[in-house]
């Protein structure tokens, strides 16, 4: 598969300067590090196939960071030029990308793709070169199991999911808890683990699995698995899958069939801005539970900056950003802290840095970093649609009650 150098920039005159750190870059990180050219980052990530849902986001995510950091004098004094390869949602290429991002553009630093599926691969190969790999979508166990000592993840951790939402149903009173749960799980390294971990939690409080599948990440249809949930009339479904093209036949099997759960949570793909006309509109949205580590009304310094420079750049409305461009761009902050602080583009400083126990303030909050690389005071949030309005449900933002139990009819208001 041909692989295709994708540079995505808001402004002319950095895509100018892009194209020419392409050709002029240094021979490796520490000979960059005395030059006045730009500092070039190197990221992989899916900007077509399956992932692009998130990579794409990401991308602009990555982009605004640079974008920032340029108009505000550089970085270490020098300006910043990001280069993205896309690996078309193929596993295969990600090794590939990194190996000639290391070796023949000689990247002075490098963010990582979207996926654990990709991040692992990714990790490893930019171990062998020596290279601190931050990233903000690849937090699943076998990433932080597999040896690495360079790989470091903004986000969410896999406890930090979904098994919130199941100790909220478990300490319901038992009058009003769920008795009966459904499971059915993308075989992703993320998925799979939250969505056990969910059911532990559920089944340590007497509420019995009906239904449990894990199926494959290319499905062409989903509705006969969709159709053997709503056959068992369970209270509770865990979706344990990563995009909006799994959630939607989901959710229009289970109207279709008449089925509606008091309690639906889904992994991803229940945000803001797709999700509403793919399932039919704000009725259908209510009730349905997700989690994840950004909102747009996150009562945080860096993120109300955040979103006026988005709106700034891309224009829209704040409702509409996507979560995984904020997660991109706490990737590059993350690893601008790095080098402030380390004064140089020094891999091993940088790494050691990272794993120094320092807290470094996000457009997701606080980011700080255990021995494996997992960001210890990451923020989670339980987002639930209330009322046609995508808000934070737990912890609550401001005029928002909490957690709405039983899940509304589909198509109520």
């Amino acid at each position: 598969m041909k692989r295709t150098p994708i540079v995505l920039l808001t402004a002319s005159a950095l895509l100018s300067l892009t194209l020419a750190a392409c050709g002029s870059s240094a021979s490796s990180p520490a000979a960059a590090a005395s030059s006045s050219a730009p500092i070039l980052v190197g990221a992989d990530l899916s900007l077509s196939g399956d992932f692009a849902t998130e990579g794409v986001p990401y991308a602009h995510g990555y982009d605004l960071w640079a974008n920032y950091v340029n108009s505000h004098g550089g970085l270490l004094g020098r300006k910043v030029s990001m280069k993205i390869l896309s690996d078309a949602s193929n596993q295969a290429e990600v090794t590939t990308n990194y190996q000639d991002l290391i070796s023949v553009d000689h990247a002075s630093l490098l963010f990582g793709p979207v996926s654990t599926l990709f991040t692992v691969p990714a990790a490893r190969e930019a171990q062998r070169f020596g290279y601190a790999l931050v990233e903000g979508a690849g937090g699943g166990p076998v990433v932080f199991s597999s040896g690495l000592t360079n790989v470091f993840d903004t986000g969410l951790t896999v406890s930090g999911t979904v098994v919130p939402f199941a100790k909220y149903l478990a300490a319901l009173p038992a009058s009003e808890r769920p008795t009966t749960a459904a499971y059915a799980t993308e075989n992703d390294p993320f998925d799979v683990p939250e969505t056990q971990g969910a059911q532990q939690v559920l089944q340590a409080a007497g509420i019995k699995t009906v239904f449990n599948k894990t199926f494959p990440q290319e499905v062409a249809d989903y509705t006969p698995i969709a159709d053997q949930i709503a056959a068992t009339h369970a209270q509770v479904v865990i979706l344990g899958a990563g995009d909006l093209s799994v959630l939607s036949p989901f959710v229009h099997a289970f109207i279709q069939q008449g089925y509606n759960p008091e309690a639906f949570y889904t992994a991803n793909g229940a945000n803001p801005p797709q999700f509403l006309p793919a399932i039919g509109g704000v009725g259908n949205a209510n009730g349905i539970v997700t989690s994840g580590s950004w909102f747009p009304g996150y009562q945080n310094a860096q993120s109300e900056a955040f979103v006026k420079l988005y709106l700034k750049t891309y224009g829209g409305s704040a409702a509409n950003i996507d979560p995984s461009v904020a997660e991109g761009y706490s990737v590059g902050q993350v690893v601008q802290a790095a080098v402030e602080a380390t004064h140089s583009l020094d891999q091993a400083k940088i790494i050691a840095y990272l794993h120094s126990g320092a807290t470094i303030q996000t457009v997701l909050g606080p980011v700080r970093f255990d021995k494996l690389g997992e960001n210890t005071a990451a923020s989670a949030f339980l987002f639930q649609w209330q009322g046609g309005q995508y808000v934070s449900a737990d912890p609550p933002q401001a005029g928002v009650q909490g957690l709405v139990f039983p899940k509304p009819a589909w198509g109520a208001s």
